[in-house]
């Protein structure tokens, strides 16, 4: 065997994730997605924790987009000077 395919072959097997460590991961997932963690039940499909864990990203990228827009009308109608400018900055420094 080549150095070279022997080295691409530990290279991949070293970056491989154990069945435990998916495990651990899942459950992770679980305790940080609030959809999943509000339900009575634990008993949910490593595949819809993915699913949820998604849909919560998304939700909160478009969480942050609404944000940054409704932060960005707000600072063109005020006076760059203005103690409402100077609290929104400090606030946006923090």
């Amino acid at each position: 065997m080549s150095n070279i395919s022997r080295s691409s072959r530990q290279r991949s097997e070293s970056t491989r994730i154990s069945d435990d460590q998916i495990v651990q991961l899942v459950s992770k997932l679980r305790q940080l997605v609030p959809e999943i963690r509000t339900r009575r039940s634990n008993k949910v499909s490593a595949s819809k924790v993915l699913q949820e864990t998604c849909n919560y990203i998304k939700n909160l990228h478009r969480e942050v987009d609404d944000l940054s827009e409704r932060l960005a009308q707000l600072l063109s109608t005020i006076d760059a000077d203005s103690a409402e400018a100077a609290i929104i900055r400090s606030l946006l420094s923090n």
